[in-house]
């Protein structure tokens, strides 16, 4: 069986006001793999047109998201990181993949259910065939691993059924073209210790979303310092005391939910939290939250600023990572087109 290179994609939708959860369910963890592996870092910004957009906002929140990728320690040096417009390949790659994807497959597919709602007649083909563009954005760069969420394995799953029907459809040919017994890897997704789930820090049952019309229900990316200790201090609590274990967390949503907080940004456990604050006053534990939280993201805001203010600087990495991505992704689809029988 062909072996590939270890090689990861991770995409982010500049859907804008990146907040805790985005950072500690995803962002922090693209920090991490850069040292160890190579790794692609893509605003996907033809995923995001599959709802309407405005053209200024979808400008500005593709630099963002940039701006906050670098801000909070990705190398755009080491890595490329670039908008998924930049690179041709993705819309291309997408098509063969329509053509290569079974409708039933997208049947299946609970997010568009989600997203499209009762009035599915009405919903963009793009948002019925999203899975095949993710397919694409994957495997358009041989990408064994990808970094994904409870909410995106569905798609990756597809990515995985799109490549194998790939190479059993096109076996004869690739074998032909000299790629062996397989041109596309199966990727695989990549579990970095248990996911941080940020819940809302005015309803502790309810996920942190940019969709909630309270600024004081998340932490933003782009807060600064006097933002984020508000927040936290009018954050919802209990007038229970903290438990010394986490069993005494079932129930208590929003004590849960700030405990797991202050677990991952120190990158320790909930119980190694209440091992210190255990058996004392929410007050003192919040304030001590509050030291970590400005500590940990005033920078990254202030960073987001400064960077978000030289837009130059934010089209030139996104350029820079573009050409370095087509590097790849036209060598592969050359070798896509030689497969299908296309003359080139």
């Amino acid at each position: 069986m062909a072996t590939f290179p270890e090689r990861v994609f991770s995409g982010v939708q500049p859907t804008g006001n990146l907040h805790l959860g985005n950072y500690l369910g995803a962002i922090v963890k693209f920090v991490e793999l850069q040292r160890s592996h190579e790794c692609l870092y893509c605003v996907v910004d033809l995923h995001a047109i599959t709802v309407p957009q405005k053209p200024e906002e979808l400008k500005a929140s593709i630099r963002e998201v940039t701006a906050a990728f670098i801000a909070c320690g990705v190398d755009p040096a080491a890595h490329a990181i670039f908008n998924q417009s930049q690179v041709s390949g993705h819309a291309e790659l997408a098509w063969v993949f329509n053509c290569v994807a079974r409708i039933g497959w997208l049947n299946r597919m609970t997010q568009f259910k989600e997203k499209a709602g009762k009035d599915r007649e009405n919903a963009s083909v793009g948002l019925y065939a999203y899975p095949c563009l993710m397919a694409a954005d994957i495997l358009l760069y041989k990408a064994t691993h990808v970094p994904v969420g409870e909410d995106q394995k569905q798609h990756l799953e597809l990515a995985r059924d799109v490549a194998q029907k790939f190479n059993l459809d096109f076996s004869a040919s690739i074998a032909a073209n000299g790629f062996g017994d397989a041109f596309f890897p199966l990727p695989e997704p990549l579990i970095q210790g248990p996911a941080t789930r940020v819940m809302s820090l005015r309803d502790g049952s309810k996920k942190m979303s940019k969709s909630d019309p309270s600024d004081y229900s998340r932490i933003n990316l782009s807060d600064d310092a006097d933002a984020i200790a508000q927040k936290v201090r009018k954050a919802k609590t209990d007038p229970e005391p903290l438990p010394g274990e986490t069993a005494g967390l079932e129930g208590r949503p929003e004590a849960d939910n700030l405990v797991g907080v202050y677990a991952a940004l120190t990158g320790s456990t909930k119980a190694d939290v209440l091992k210190t604050f255990g058996g004392g006053q929410f007050s003192a534990f919040k304030s001590a939250l509050v030291d970590l939280a400005v500590a940990k993201l005033g920078p990254i805001g202030a960073e987001m600023k400064r960077l978000t203010a030289d837009p130059g600087y934010i089209d030139g990495v996104l350029a820079d990572g573009a050409a370095r991505a087509r590097m790849i992704a036209d060598e592969n689809m050359k070798a896509v087109k030689d497969v299908l029988g296309f003359v080139r």
